[in-house]
């Protein structure tokens, strides 16, 4: 005896129908969130001032990499190297010579959950 294979049921595709508007003017859904654009519940981010900063002045490991990463790829497109090479080619090892000696020109954006970020020169962090 053969199971009996049913045809599962058509279900109907809802209709997103667009409302118009006197003029003929679609009438946006309020159901519907473009990812694509800002809402506008989503505040741009707010700087905290230098003296306020809540975070640690340690630089973590992810932070460090990205820093070196950053910096050695500036290396590579020929930017200005700020320490002595002493024959060193690699622009990853000349990158990690400048923040050894905190020399790199960049700065660090760190987000908090509150919508403000907090910035650090990578001169004035602590290296791990």
């Amino acid at each position: 005896m053969e199971p009996e294979e049913e045809e599962p049921e058509e279900m109907e595709p809802e209709l997103m129908e667009e409302e118009f508007d006197a003029n003929g003017n679609v009438i946006p859904r309020k159901d519907k969130v473009d990812i694509g654009k800002p809402t506008n519940f989503a505040l741009p981010p707010k700087a905290v001032a230098k003296e306020d900063r809540t975070t640690t002045p340690y630089m973590t490991k992810y932070e460090r990499a990205r820093v070196l990463g950053a910096r050695a790829l500036q290396i590579s497109m020929n930017a200005p190297v700020l320490v002595d090479l002493e024959g060193e080619t690699d622009s990853l090892n000349i990158a990690m010579k400048e923040l050894n000696n905190k020399m790199i020109p960049l700065v660090v954006r760190r987000y908090l959950p509150d919508n403000t970020y907090e910035d650090w020169e990578v001169s004035e962090m602590i290296l791990p």
